[in-house]
């Protein structure tokens, strides 16, 4: 698969320059902990969305990189603090940062992530004018992300959450990244105005439905897939899209926020969902979003790395982890 093998060289490019631009120094610990996740792989999309975005207008791929390794090491930091939030005892197969190096250590690493993504992103060769305005972006999304989460945690608390809400939730906490990353690439590279704004609202489309992918696959995917047990989003009482259109249509899901649900609860809650339609109209939902964020990239020439973009688009909602 060509998309494979282009998002494994893109990968390998930002691993390299994460070993050059995020050393391990003194305190070491410190730097080993912000790397932890980092080191522990990921697929790398956000990155590597911001240099396809980048080629698909023409720009040096190479120029951005250090932009691709700031959008990584800002999700990286958002994971590190969403598994404290959340109590989460594993990421990535690994044990999570709070666990290994307490919960101070982890709100330390990620803010280090935080800091850096900003001073490293200013690494990458642009004009200063669109240097600024990227400054601003990512500084703008990382208060969206922040929202979204505090909206995520609102959720947990009210009896009613509607659609509406969920998407403006899950807009702010995963799509504005991949929104802010293509546009990134797209400005940092000269791109016209129209031209990353259609990559903007193709990110930020196609994350959403990499959200709600990920809420089903967090039903569906094996543990030693994802890395984490299945069913977390269940025992953790979160209202995703799946859980709102089951309870809109009188689904009972009675273990729905019971933290110590065994696994045979667990799978018990899934056949009840499978019953009511609501993870297949939750992938109903991802494919809209997918063909509507692909619909923004027409102001684009035809190249192959709008053809890789598109691609990706269908891999955000067809992945299996």
């Amino acid at each position: 698969m060509i998309l494979e093998e282009e998002l494994l060289r893109r990968a390998g490019m930002i691993s390299g320059a994460i070993e050059e631009l995020l050393p391990v120094v003194p305190p070491r610990e410190l730097y080993a902990a912000g790397r932890h996740l980092v080191d522990a792989g990921g697929k790398r999309l956000r990155p590597s969305m911001l240099l396809m975005a980048a080629e698909a207008v023409g720009g040096d791929l190479r120029a951005v990189v250090p932009a691709a390794v700031s959008i990584e090491l800002v999700h990286n930091f958002t994971l590190i603090h969403d598994d404290i939030m959340d109590n989460a005892e594993t990421r990535r197969g690994r044990p999570a940062v709070h666990v290994k190096w307490d919960e101070a250590g982890a709100i330390l690493a990620g803010d280090t992530l935080y800091s850096k993504a900003f001073e490293i992103l200013t690494v990458a060769e642009a004009r200063p004018e669109e240097m600024v305005a990227s400054v601003k972006m990512l500084a703008k999304t990382c208060a969206a992300i922040c929202e979204g989460q505090w909206l995520d945690m609102e959720f947990e608390r009210r009896d009613e959450v509607t659609e509406a809400e969920y998407l403006e939730m899950i807009e702010k906490k995963t799509g504005v990244l991949y929104g802010a990353a293509a546009w990134m690439g797209a400005r940092l590279s000269g791109a016209a105005e129209k031209e990353a704004d259609g990559l903007e609202r193709f990110g930020r489309l196609v994350g959403m439905a990499f959200q709600i992918q990920d809420d089903v696959l967090d039903l569906t995917a094996p543990a030693k897939v994802l890395g984490k047990p299945r069913g977390g989003d269940l025992a953790e009482g979160k209202k995703t899209l799946i859980m709102i259109h089951a309870m809109a249509r009188g689904a009972r899901i009675e273990i729905f926020g019971k933290k110590n649900a065994s696994q045979e609860e667990i799978e018990a809650a899934l056949d009840a969902l499978r019953g009511s339609g609501s993870i297949d109209y939750a992938r109903r939902k991802a494919v809209g979003l997918v063909e509507e964020g692909k619909a923004a990239l027409a102001p684009l020439p035809e190249s192959e790395a709008k053809a890789l973009l598109l691609e990706l688009a269908d891999y955000m909602i067809s992945r299996s982890y």
